[in-house]
């Protein structure tokens, strides 16, 4: 990769697949394969944990833009959706 490739920005859409089935695709602002990188190795795994949810997915897709931190706000939510959902069956199976 060139110096000026590493450097470009590109607009990417992130689809989360959780355990339970449940999904969400949100559009992703321009992102430097840096970005993209510490995004789907650090910052995914960082808020699934927080949101205690397990066997969650991610992938990505090149897509229209849209803010970085709208998209944080996204799959936090989706996260602790999941992990709500999950939550509640398990209580209905005991």
């Amino acid at each position: 990769m060139t110096p000026d490739t590493q450097h470009s920005e590109s607009p990417y859409c992130v689809k989360i697949e959780t355990a339970t089935g449940q999904s969400a695709t949100v559009p992703v602002a321009f992102l430097t394969p840096k970005q993209l990188e510490a995004f789907l190795l650090s910052e995914f795994k960082r808020l699934a944990q927080e949101a205690g949810v397990t066997g969650a997915r991610v992938h990505v897709e090149r897509a229209m833009a849209a803010d970085y931190e709208h998209v944080m706000r996204e799959v936090e939510a989706c996260l602790r959706s999941a992990k709500k959902e999950a939550a509640q069956l398990s209580q209905k199976r005991a």
